[in-house]
């Protein structure tokens, strides 16, 4: 299968991904990693054709897990950068190592009064922000994969419907597996990684009912041998596939895969950072979302709210491309098949276990 030229391209910003992690990324303090320009789209012209001056000043804090992650920080990561490129903005980022460093880090950037809008990665920043946004008002933040629940006119925030991209990748899953036994290894027990579940066990299933589904959950975010050590087990309890949506945890499944000889699917993947023996990534596209709601920053057009980003705003999607395993030309006009009743609204996904078995007998 060729590959396209937008994932060269993509190859290329997760080089500088793990160039710049391995250069700052363990140093946590605030605004430790300034990037002030670093491909030169800021130094060179913005915009407005204004030699030296960025059009924004942003800062983002990353998840737990950290740059190098393969999946939701580094395609985040991604999408600042292509902000940096052809926006002309600058940018400084922090890795926190715990959830409680969230808060201290974006009141840190939001009282230094610099930046024009602060992005926080992840449903676990929800409260810093919650606290932070009250105590600065006119400060602009951005929380991606959780709703923020309280109507300060500040604050917007985006979810994605990872059901639906799970529920293809739960149905490839299906044709692809040999031992019709495959696995789930989840970052936390919680309705967000669930999402990921539920329609992944709704896609298998939906393609075939006697199709048994295993999972697990690290806790982790940041333990791939934890991961590997649960990926392991459920291969040897027969399933041939496990999918990945565990941050840095999930790391330890794609070694396992490759160890065991076995399949592998991934969350939020960065197409271009497929490993060894995965089918499929699933996609959310984090990077569009982040570059979008920049873009409105500097435009005048920034809005407060909640955005639901499914597969057909393009905010979800799965890939095969970079991968070194061949999908069968029939699975993948399946994939798109249920892909187009999703968006008709003829499939509605569940979004939470307890909708699965439902979801199940309405198809019947």
């Amino acid at each position: 299968m060729q590959r396209k030229s937008i994932y060269a391209v993509i190859s290329l910003i997760t080089a500088l991904v793990f160039l710049l992690a391995a250069c700052g990324g363990g140093n946590n303090s605030n605004r430790a990693n300034p990037n002030n320009g670093a491909n030169g789209a800021a130094d060179e012209q913005t915009q407005d054709g204004k030699a030296g001056e960025p059009t924004a000043k942003v800062a983002i804090v990353f998840a737990t897990g950290g740059l190098g992650d393969r999946n939701f920080n580094d395609v985040a990561y991604a999408g600042i950068k292509r902000a940096e490129a052809e926006l002309g903005i600058e940018f400084d980022f922090v890795e926190p190592q715990a959830i409680a460093e969230f808060e201290t880090f974006h009141r840190d950037f939001a009282s230094s009064g610099e930046y024009d809008l602060i992005i926080g990665i992840s449903f676990d920043q929800l409260d810093a922000i919650t606290n932070v946004s009250a105590e600065f008002p006119d400060q602009k933040f951005y929380l991606l994969d959780t709703a923020f629940t309280g109507d300060a006119p500040n604050v917007a925030s985006a979810v994605f419907k990872a059901q639906e991209s799970s529920f293809l990748a739960g149905a490839i899953a299906a044709k692809q597996s040999q031992t019709k036994k495959i696995g789930f290894i989840g970052g936390t027990d919680n309705e967000l990684i669930n999402e990921f579940l539920s329609g992944y066990m709704a896609g298998a299933k939906y393609i075939d009912p006697s199709v048994e589904v295993l999972y697990n959950y690290t806790n982790a975010w940041d333990n791939p041998n934890l991961g590997k050590e649960m990926t392991v087990s459920m291969y040897e309890s027969g399933a041939d596939i496990v999918y990945a949506a565990a941050g840095g945890s999930g790391n330890g499944v794609f070694t396992a895969a490759k160890e065991q000889g076995k399949w592998s699917i991934g969350a939020d993947m960065t197409p271009a950072q497929e490993p060894d023996n995965m089918i499929i990534g699933t996609l959310k596209h984090i990077d569009n979302a982040i570059f979008d709601n920049i873009k409105a920053v500097i435009d005048g057009t920034w809005e407060p709210g909640l955005m639901s980003l499914g597969l057909e705003d393009d905010g979800v999607g799965y890939t095969v491309e970079g991968s070194e395993i061949e999908i069968p030309q029939e699975y993948l006009d399946l994939a798109e098949e249920l892909k187009e009743k999703i968006i008709s609204g003829e499939i509605v996904v569940p979004r939470t276990l307890a909708e699965v078995d439902a979801f199940l007998a309405n198809q019947s």
